[in-house]
């Protein structure tokens, strides 16, 4: 999972009100693999996160998964969830991940 902590996600002046720390500590302590990116270029969706494939997954064909607006615990937890589930390609997100799933942001 790569998780944006850049120019709108993961800052008080966006979203004074998420506490953008406690939010990384809580993907890690669930997931192995946690990357944090700069800016990925998604600021209307902010917070957003990239589910990757497993490599199996990626293998059959399914690709990473943007994910906005992670804005609470809830929220964090879900994409979680869904990543010990299996994540993209091998399990379904679950209802609340699957309503903040936005497209891949294109070339600007």
């Amino acid at each position: 999972m790569t998780v944006c902590r850049g120019c709108c996600c993961g800052t008080e002046r966006k979203h004074p009100e998420v506490d953008h720390d406690r939010q990384l500590d809580l993907l890690r302590s669930r997931l192995t693999a946690v990357k944090v990116a700069d800016c990925l270029d998604a600021c209307e969706v902010s917070n957003v996160v990239v589910v990757q494939p497993s490599p199996s997954a990626r293998a059959a064909g399914a690709k990473p998964v943007w994910v906005g607006s992670i804005l609470d615990d809830a929220a964090v937890h879900g994409v979680a969830d869904w990543v010990d589930a299996g994540g993209p390609g091998l399990a379904a997100p679950p209802p609340a991940i699957a309503t903040l799933i936005v497209d891949t942001p294109g070339p600007k």
